[in-house]
């Protein structure tokens, strides 16, 4: 498996494919974070930011081997293990982006409410920013593994359901994202920093069964 995601990695980083969504990511935050704004309230909006962009990442992964090498690979390493590697390693990607805007965030963010009443800790605040981004980082990938090849191979279908399935996961009560995110929210209001882990441990049993079910048709598909 090491191989496979270090494969996966460099096609990835190579194919420069990357560049528009970390580039879209990037004007999404200067545009909704700015310096000396409440920290809570920015960090929800760098972790909601980051859901579609940890999909997007799926579908560049999942789909952006040439047909050629993708077969050479799966008859080496089997098709389930090549998908998963290309799905760990858009997740690890979309982790990466996110813990760093976090970081950004925090720092450059004023650690109070949203009425500045009430002082925040930065690392509390910081701390439950990263359990939020990571959440969101984990459902996006879950949303691009069911939207994606090989459940849905055209890209006529496969773009709007995932456009689609990311927007939903964001703003649908009970979606771990959207307890996350809102957690933030209401935290800049009232103060109390929402470090909780019960989201982020949702979204893992979530994304480990897209996951799942994806390899699984995926190895289907291929035999």
């Amino acid at each position: 498996m090491t191989a496979l995601l270090r494969y996966q990695t460099a096609l990835l980083l190579r194919s420069q494919r990357w560049l528009p969504p970390v580039i879209l990511y990037a004007v999404f935050l200067g545009v909704g974070v700015q310096g000396g704004q409440p920290v809570l309230d920015s960090l929800g909006y760098t972790a909601a930011a980051l859901l579609p962009v940890a999909a997007w990442l799926v579908r560049i992964c999942v789909t952006g081997e040439p047909a050629a090498a993708r077969a050479c690979v799966t008859a080496a390493r089997g098709p389930a293990r090549t998908h998963l590697a290309a799905l760990l390693t858009a997740l690890t990607a979309a982790a990466l982006l996110g813990t760093v805007a976090t970081l950004i965030v925090t720092v450059i963010s004023h650690h109070a409410t949203n009425d500045h009443r009430l002082p925040v800790s930065p690392v509390r605040a910081g701390a439950a920013g990263l359990l939020a981004t990571l959440a969101c980082a984990l459902l996006g990938s879950a949303v691009g593994a069911l939207t994606n090849r090989p459940l849905l191979r055209s890209p006529g279908r496969a773009v709007p359901a995932m456009l689609l399935a990311a927007l939903l996961a964001v703003v649908v009560g009970g979606s771990p994202a959207h307890a996350a995110v809102s957690g933030l929210v209401s935290g800049s209001e009232s103060g109390r920093i929402p470090v909780s882990p019960l989201p982020l441990a949702a979204a893992v049993l979530l994304t480990a069964a897209a996951f799942a079910a994806a390899c699984a048709l995926n190895g289907r598909r291929s035999s």
